[in-house]
């Protein structure tokens, strides 16, 4: 008997559709989940937010019409959702696909969402009120790279693994130490969940960057043809901490500076197709270097996904072989 049979009388399966932005993942998850009878479970931090549908290219009702869409605009803007909160509500949307005798089939760009599955979560304890509104205040005052200066004074471990420029995980990080005297590497490496009790299968897109870069302009396009100039206006209206997650999705931060005189349309462009471009750039190496699951148990697909019928008789033979050989 195979791996894959063995550990499927062990472990329910549950599959991977990752990659980074604009890769193709919805496409690929929905043709799965029709032909494998799939439920497909969000795992991009910014799909949960119920008001960024058109900015984060959720897919349309018309798609979740089509097969079982969960944890996709689950969460108010107001309301930060966090890694551990993710977790659970991923674990229960697998035991409920499950039960309906379905594949979950988990579908993002949010590595380290994929990663609190297959590889636990430490338990960091509540961070007191102070030690939050220190954090946020310092990151709005000074900006994230004066405080990624103070957190490599403090916890140099924590802040060598982050970018000066990552103003919500530099925050969490200082928050984490100001809150609880350890720094937020030290509760990582003493993970408290343990990976999910499930057999777990990837499939990862990996598209060359020219193609990327293509998609991911021709996507802002339809974006802003779709409206996300006024979905990003009435995210505005709602007043909300501008450190919120949901407030600096990808193409947030734009069009609020162009809706605030600061760039033009033409400028606004450029700038969020840029910073999605860095972006994906960032997903694709931590996907690279961060295993999901035994090698045997990936399957990278170096194209960008546009459909089955785009792969070669030869690629698609392979490719369904993969998910016949998982299940």
């Amino acid at each position: 008997m195979g791996y894959a049979r063995a550990m499927n009388e062990i472990q329910p399966l549950a599959l991977f559709v990752v990659g980074p932005t604009a890769s193709g993942k919805s496409a690929l998850a929905l043709e799965i989940a029709e032909r494998l009878g799939g439920t497909i479970i969000n795992a991009d931090s910014m799909q949960l937010y119920r008001e960024l549908r058109i900015i984060t290219a959720r897919p349309s009702a018309e798609e979740e019409a089509r097969m079982p869409h969960l944890l996709y605009g689950v969460r108010p803007a107001a309301e930060a959702a966090s890694v551990a909160w993710w977790r659970d509500a991923a674990l229960v949307a697998m035991e409920q696909a499950r039960a309906a005798g379905r594949l979950p089939i988990i579908c993002g760009g949010t590595g380290m969402y994929c990663a609190a599955l297959t590889q636990g979560l430490a338990a960091i304890p509540p961070i007191p009120a102070p030690a939050r509104e220190e954090a946020r205040r310092l990151l709005a005052e000074e900006g994230p790279a004066a405080l990624h200066a103070r957190l490599a004074t403090l916890d140099p471990t924590s802040a060598a693994r982050l970018r000066p420029s990552d103003s919500q995980r530099i925050a969490r990080a200082y928050e984490v130490w100001r809150g609880t005297g350890r720094g937020i590497a030290a509760w990582q490496a003493e993970a408290s969940a343990a990976p999910a009790p499930w057999r777990f299968a990837a499939l990862l897109l990996d598209p060359p960057r020219d193609r990327l870069r293509a998609a991911i302009a021709t996507r802002w396009a339809a974006m802003i043809q779709a409206g996300a100039v006024e979905e990003v206006r009435a995210l505005l209206a709602q007043g909300l901490d501008p450190a919120l997650p949901a407030m600096r999705a990808h193409g947030v931060p734009e069009i609020a500076a162009m809706l605030a005189g600061r760039l033009t349309a033409r400028e606004t462009s450029a700038r969020a197709i840029l910073a999605t471009g860095q972006y994906t750039k960032r997903q694709a190496t931590w996907f690279r270097h961060h295993e999901l699951a035994p090698t045997e148990q990936t399957y990278i697909i170096n194209a960008r996904f546009e459909g089955f019928t785009q792969f070669s008789e030869s690629e698609s033979a392979k490719f369904f072989a993969f998910l016949d050989f998982i299940r």
